[in-house]
């Protein structure tokens, strides 16, 4: 008997004023830019005409204006936030101690000083896909979901903002990869 298989379309959120500032978002929740409205609004007709079993994103508006602009109405749920870089939040990359950049950019065995080891992280974001349904689902997220979810199938880097990327949860396959400007 084959195993009922869940899909994850996930998107990374619009451009935000952070990510132009190169400084570290997590839980802090930055507008959108113009650009990153574009990148968001880019995506309908890629995602027009696709049939998903439900719309989910993170709870912060970054991602739930995404969202809206490029799908309509989502689910939020708190589980899918970015990862909560603890005091590191709203430091330009610049600022920060090259060690904790080295291990962010690894992103694995990292835990930024008053925040979530990547390991809590991970766990945060299984505990979501285990409650989820067999099908086809829509998400809206942020890079660091999307890395931490990937990175074992292929894709171990951040994507751009206003990306695009499919996983076979079920097979632990990558399906595609979709980036603004072809990446």
């Amino acid at each position: 008997m084959k195993a009922e298989n869940l899909e994850l379309w996930l998107v990374r959120h619009g451009e935000t004023t952070r990510s132009v500032a190169r400084e570290i978002a997590g839980w802090s929740d930055p507008p959108l830019t113009d650009r990153g409205q574009r990148e968001a609004e880019g995506l309908r007709p890629r995602l027009d005409g696709e049939d998903f079993d439900c719309i989910w994103s993170s709870d912060l508006q970054r991602a739930v204006h995404t969202a809206r602009l490029a799908w309509g109405k989502a689910r939020p749920d708190r589980r899918l936030r970015e990862l909560n870089f603890g005091d590191l939040e709203g430091c330009s990359f610049a600022e920060v101690d090259p060690v904790y950049v080295e291990q962010a950019t690894r992103f694995r065995d990292f835990r930024p000083p008053g925040g979530e080891s990547c390991e809590e992280f991970r766990s945060r974001l299984e505990a979501f896909l285990n409650q989820l349904s067999p099908g086809r689902h829509l998400l809206f997220v942020h890079g660091g979901v999307i890395r931490s979810l990937a990175q074992d199938l292929g894709l171990d880097r951040f994507v751009a903002t206003g990306s695009l990327v499919g996983i076979d949860w079920t097979a632990q396959r990558l399906l595609f990869v979709n980036e603004p400007n072809g990446g």
